[in-house]
This record gives structure tokens, C-alpha cells and sequence, in this order.
């Protein structure tokens, strides 16, 4: 078996419906189908998407993400299911906050769509931050001040480019700079331009396609000597 078999078999019958009836919708035999179920072929590319687009799961869930560890009733779908993270609540049933390590934080680069990875991370509970999902990144350099190495962003998940606000500060997780902590000033065409607070740095822009998540500043965490 694999996951992806695992996964459409699971999703059927939370759908309630039999091999012949996912089949057709699906326009293909009740062979065809079965033989994805039973792990002896993969369908193909337009095959996928109509699995997609039936299950109203994307297609890298799919292929990814056991669903029987991680069940999407248990999970925070973003945008198209580009990400899923598990949402999970302390004793007291408040949304508990990951903590990305300051030593692996280039690590979150790939793991930040795993929910395996995304579990693994400690986390705290801050209840008076609510409505909305929320994780804490490490600061670095002294570009944004008072934020220095040791501290800790915590930042509002942002569905889209579009909820920017000229001024406010968010975190952007990009794959060419990783987490950077910065002011946001315009949008353009196909990029962002962003500004650090400490004006020894110039301003700079963020070429959209390498955009992955952006969080918007919450709250901050301090070493104690601050």
C-alpha cells in the first residue's frame, strides 16, 4: 500500500460511496479505480486532478500527508490547501503557539507544509492571542529593533498578499532569505518592498514567487536582558 492509496480509500468512505460510485464520477472504470486503492497503478495527471477536485483535497496532500495520522477535521486548510497545519489546543482548550528553533529555523523552509515537522516543535500557549492561527519565529541580526538574537516574533498567519497594510511589520518566510522580519511599504507588479527599522539598512524588494508565508507581528518573547 502507499499513502496515496491509503488516502483516496479513506477519503471515499468518509465521502460514503462505494468503488462504483467514486469511479464514475471520477470517469474511469471500477477496475481502474481499484487498482489505484489497491497501490497497483497511479493514475495519471488529469486522473489527479479530478481526485482533487472530487475529495477537495490538493493533489501534494495527497501524495504527502497521511491522512489517516493527520485527519483534516484536525487541521487549519489555508488557501487551496497549500498548507495544512494541525491545530492543537492546550489542557485548558486554548490554541497552542509553535516555537521555530532559533539554531534549525532554516530548517522550516521545508518543513513548513509537513505536519509531522510542524508537530514537532515545542510550543507555548498565549490566550489572550486569539482568532487567528499563530507561530513564533526567531529574530536575528539588528536590523529590527527591539528585536535581537534571542527573541522571538510571534506572528498572525496572513492568507493573502492582499491583507497587507502599508507600515505594519510581518515576518516573511521566502525561499531565497528564509525568515526575515521586516516593514512592509508597497506592493508592486511582481514583487514586495520591504524596509528594516534600523535605517543603516536600504529597503528592498521580494520578488513574489519566492514569497511562502507571511505572518503579521502579534506579539514579541524577550531574553531577559531586555
Amino acid at each position: 500500500m502507499s499513502i496515496f492509496s491509503d488516502n483516496i480509500r479513506l477519503l471515499r468512505a468518509k465521502h460514503g460511496k462505494t468503488q462504483r460510485e467514486t469511479a464514475d464520477h471520477l470517469e474511469i472504470s471500477r477496475s481502474r479505480y481499484i487498482s489505484y486503492e489497491n497501490a497497483r497503478s497511479k493514475p495519471p495527471v488529469e486522473v489527479m486532478i479530478r481526485m482533487s477536485k472530487h475529495f477537495h483535497v490538493s493533489i501534494d496532500l495527497l501524495l504527502s500527508v497521511d491522512l489517516t495520522k493527520h485527519p483534516l477535521e484536525d487541521m487549519l486548510k489555508l488557501p487551496d490547501n497549500r498548507i495544512v497545519l494541525p491545530v492543537v489546543v492546550d489542557h485548558e482548550g486554548n490554541e497552542t503557539i509553535e516555537i521555530v528553533p532559533q539554531k534549525a529555523s532554516m530548517g522550516y523552509l521545508t518543513g513548513y507544509s509537513d505536519p509531522e515537522y510542524i508537530e514537532s516543535l515545542q510550543r507555548i500557549s498565549l490566550p489572550f492571542l486569539k482568532n487567528g492561527k499563530f507561530r513564533a519565529f526567531p529574530a536575528n541580526g539588528d536590523s529590527m529593533p527591539p528585536f535581537k538574537d534571542g527573541s522571538f516574533i510571534v506572528g498572525k498567519y496572513v492568507e493573502s498578499l492582499n491583507e497587507l497594510k502599508e507600515n505594519k511589520t510581518y515576518v516573511f518566510v521566502t525561499s531565497n532569505d528564509g525568515i526575515t522580519y521586516k516593514r512592509f511599504k508597497t506592493r508592486k507588479i511582481h514583487a514586495i518592498t520591504v524596509a528594516a527599522d534600523n535605517s543603516f539598512y536600504d529597503p528592498y524588494d521580494i520578488p513574489l514567487e519566492e514569497i511562502l508565508e507571511v505572518w503579521q507581528y502579534a506579539s514579541g518573547i524577550f531574553p531577559e536582558d531586555f
